[in-house]
């Protein structure tokens, strides 16, 4: 089965390739008003040669026949600022789906099924061209990126004045979404702004990227935190050095692991009562403090020690 494909494009529609010059578009329509319409007959009899003997020829005509609905319905959707050539290229590809996997005998018209496939691949071609940054992820999300406008008119009495607080939330109760998806979908239907572009006049005015906060910690900051970190860990390597083996061992038992011993722990293994593995902590203790507030003098002004 075959038909014309053409190459899309993922940019913006702001970045959409020059118009199909009109005399294309109106040859291409008096090209398939050249294939005829078929009988509910037709359809069903060239349906069952391509599903049983995967006749091409079959598939070929029910696909023609009907190339004038997918162009009907690709003009339904020319609001969306795209190449018209390019949305007729994706309803007659979403046709060639539907002719592939359409089922006769269910008493159903080709037509009626392949409406549905037909929008289904101009609706992700939109959604692939229509913004950078990536929209209609969801099945709610696609819903309204398609109805949205509509219910602003609906609910605005066919006056488009912009979303309002009150009117995003009578449309998200209808389309079961949040407001703030309702809002959020009306900016990026507006379409994406670029962070060169200027604000305010030109003499005075500054790019958006200038006035963008950033939340990420600064350079200044990363750095003092590491220099913190390493004089903290240095002062406490000093501190442990000047420590008895015994001492040392019970203070970090104590007080560096992940999960400290208990005393009676640390009595059973130097076998010596709990109350003097209390005392072997808390000398060992007011050594390493003493230590590190002495390494705290050397230390940049401003830099917080606890032991």
């Amino acid at each position: 089965m075959q038909t014309s494909h053409e190459v899309t494009s993922n940019n913006p529609p702001a970045a959409s390739l020059a118009p199909v010059p009109v005399p294309f578009l109106t040859a291409y329509s008096a090209a398939i008003r050249r294939y005829e319409l078929l009988e509910p007959g037709q359809e069903q009899q060239l349906a069952h040669r391509w599903q049983q003997t995967r006749d091409k020829s079959a598939a070929d005509a029910l696909v023609t026949s009907h190339l004038r609905l997918a162009a009907k319905l690709a003009r339904g959707y020319k609001g969306y600022s795209l190449p018209l050539v390019d949305l007729i290229a994706e309803a007659n590809l979403g046709l060639v789906i539907a002719a592939s996997r359409f089922e006769p005998g269910r008493g159903a018209r080709f037509s009626t099924y392949a409406v549905w496939w037909i929008k289904a691949a101009i609706h992700e071609y939109i959604l692939r061209s229509w913004s950078l940054v990536k929209i209609g992820t969801t099945a709610a999300q696609k819903k309204l990126f398609f109805k949205l406008r509509s219910e602003i008119r609906k609910a605005t009495g066919s006056v488009m004045t912009g979303l309002t607080p009150d009117v995003a939330e009578l449309i998200a109760a209808k389309l079961a979404v949040t407001a703030r998806d309702v809002i959020e979908m009306d900016a990026r239907l507006h379409g994406d702004l670029s962070l060169n572009a200027r604000v305010g006049d030109d003499d005075s005015g500054t790019e958006l990227e200038a006035l963008l906060v950033d939340g990420a910690v600064d350079a200044e900051t990363v750095l003092a935190d590491h220099e913190q970190t390493e004089h903290r860990a240095k002062a406490l390597h000093i501190a442990l050095g000047g420590l008895a083996a015994r001492e040392r061992h019970v203070f970090e038992a104590r007080r560096l692991r992940e999960c400290p011993v208990t005393l009676d722990q640390l009595a059973h293994e130097l076998s010596i009562s709990s109350e003097r593995v209390r005392q072997i902590e808390m000398r060992a203790f007011a050594k390493v403090k003493r230590a590190v507030t002495l390494a705290a003098q050397d230390a940049p002004r401003g830099t917080a020690w606890r032991v």
